[in-house]
């Protein structure tokens, strides 16, 4: 994953639009935490989008720590598990990117992310979206489940959040998608080689070609607008004011 991240389209472009996600709805936040941060990819792109922020980042599992260590060197990493958050209203944004569709009970850690959240602040969700594009690369991601859109919006706001933002993306490549799911569910079930099957292993072109659809994707996201469907969703949500 860490060789694959920094040039796979799918991995850039999603950067790239949390980034800039990032930028227009969190204005200058002073504590920022990731969980479930893995090998540091996308903790380097919310290091850009707030260079000043005191950055901290978690992980179950340790293994992507030292990688995280070597793109965020001014990061505070430690492991943790998101069902058991310690913090009490402690961080002005937090994101968990693609970790929820690995958790059996995602409520709990809704639950957990509110709870370390400060009031004013806010959470920042990408997840796999429609069950109908399942695949190999499910399976060998060890995901328990691709979300709806209501779905995603109703746990929120059973956890205490106040919806902000909502788009799917990998939008325009989606035909794609579901064309090349369909084609191996005809193959052999046998995977001779789980990269390629998962479909983290696409030639040069390829890899070009899908740079520059989502390319044209983040630009109709920049103008304001929203995909209804996609191969991913993402959302910001706020924890509310008292009144």
């Amino acid at each position: 994953m860490a060789e694959v991240e920094p040039v796979h389209f799918w991995f850039v472009s999603r950067n790239q639009i949390l980034r800039e996600t990032l930028g227009n709805y969190f204005s200058a936040p002073a504590k920022v935490l990731e969980v479930g941060c893995g090998t540091g990819f996308v903790l380097s792109g919310v290091r850009e989008a707030f260079p000043q922020a005191d950055l901290s980042a978690s992980d179950i599992y340790t293994e992507g720590l030292g990688y995280a260590a070597q793109r965020v060197p001014d990061a505070f990493l430690f492991q943790m598990d998101a069902q058991h958050i310690p913090f009490r209203e402690e961080f002005d944004v937090i994101g968990a990117f693609d970790v929820l569709e690995h958790i059996e009970d995602d409520e709990a850690v809704l639950a957990q992310l509110f709870q370390a959240c400060k009031i004013g602040g806010g959470v920042i969700l990408t997840v796999p979206q429609h069950r109908w594009l399942w695949s190999r690369m499910d399976d060998f991601a060890h995901h328990k489940r691709r979300y709806t859109r209501d779905e995603l919006i109703g746990k929120l706001e059973h956890a205490g959040f106040q919806i902000e933002y909502v788009t799917s993306f990998i939008s325009l490549l989606l035909p794609l998608m579901l064309a090349a799911r369909l084609l191996r569910s005809h193959e052999d079930t046998e995977m001779k080689d789980q990269m390629e099957s998962a479909g983290l292993s696409i030639g040069k072109l390829t890899n070009r070609i899908m740079s520059m659809v989502m390319a044209v994707e983040r630009s109709l996201l920049r103008i304001g607008l929203r995909f209804p469907f996609g191969g991913s969703l993402l959302v910001v949500a706020k924890k509310p004011v008292l009144n």
